[in-house]
């Protein structure tokens, strides 16, 4: 991997959701950050109004195995509160925001417009996943988990194994 020279300022982006579990579909936006910022800071949501299948630190976890060289380019971390608090507080001038079809567009776009006016430092940057990933969420891959469904190739290996274990003892 190229260094950086240290005079020029590293860019970083923020990448929020719930990831419960993270699915290729973010798998390919992180990618994609990753070749438009310097660092890529995925913001794992605690959302106390929602109940997660997997516990915050499981998510983490999760995630951090996607990128076993242990990639300094990410970070991954929880997030409670305003997400542009957060980014201002790591630096980061982005706000990733991945976009699957039209309907996904006006609830983003009234989050970016939000943001947008409670920090105009931090603009919302919308990323598409590849055409084979566009279909998938995650609500959608442990609903189809839950009934026997093969998602292997929805899912990172580790993350489709966690849901065998995780439906399988519930039965």
């Amino acid at each position: 991997m190229n260094q950086l020279p240290s005079n020029l300022r590293t860019t970083i982006a923020v990448y929020p959701g719930t990831f419960d579990p993270i699915t290729m579909g973010h798998m390919d936006i992180i990618n994609r950050a990753l070749n438009l910022f310097d660092r890529v800071i995925i913001a794992i949501a605690v959302n106390p109004g929602k109940t997660p299948l997997f516990s915050i630190d499981t998510r983490i976890e999760m995630i951090k195995t996607c990128f076993p060289e242990n990639n300094p380019r990410i970070e991954v971390a929880a997030v409670s509160g305003l997400l542009v608090n957060f980014a201002m507080q790591r630096g980061a001038k982005a706000i990733i925001r991945g976009l699957r079809a039209i309907s996904d567009f006006d609830y983003e776009f009234q989050l970016a417009l939000m943001n947008r006016k409670l920090e105009r430092e931090v603009d919302t940057i919308f990323l598409m996943p590849a055409f084979r990933w566009i279909y998938i969420s995650s609500s959608i891959i442990k609903e189809a988990a839950r009934h026997g469904g093969d998602v292997s190739e929805l899912v990172p290996a580790h993350v489709n194994q966690l849901l065998i274990d995780t439906f399988s003892a519930g039965s």
